[in-house]
């Protein structure tokens, strides 16, 4: 892999954060619907394609990152709930401890359905 094609990819996704940044900036509803969008997950599953044409590898990203995403979804009632009471630093940090205990819980309950997702 050449050194070009790793800034490519860093730019490429680097752009896609600074778009939803930009468009968040100008309107809430489109700024949440862009950012809502898996632009991050079909860049991954571009790069891997591109970079290891496995399609094995392809589909268990996708898959993994479905099961990851569902124990995140709290995050998003819990934020805007704490954030106007105990301000941004201390809700964000509220917020990863709620995913990563989300997190805990749904690993152990999928676990018994025979869905492994301890890394």
């Amino acid at each position: 892999m050449t050194w070009h094609w790793i800034i490519t990819k860093y730019l490429i996704t680097a752009a896609v954060v600074v778009v939803v940044s930009e468009v968040a900036k100008r309107s809430d509803k489109l700024g949440a619907l862009v950012a809502a969008l898996p632009l991050v997950t079909i860049l991954a599953l571009i790069w891997l394609h591109v970079e290891t044409h496995s399609t094995e590898k392809v589909a268990n990203h996708a898959w993994y990152t479905f099961w990851y995403v569902v124990p995140t979804l709290p995050m998003f009632l819990i934020f805007p709930t704490l954030l106007p009471r105990i301000g941004f630093w201390p809700t964000l940090l509220a917020s990863a401890l709620v995913i990563a205990a989300c997190f805990w819980l749904f690993s152990l309950l999928v676990g018994q359905l025979g869905i492994e997702l301890k890394p």
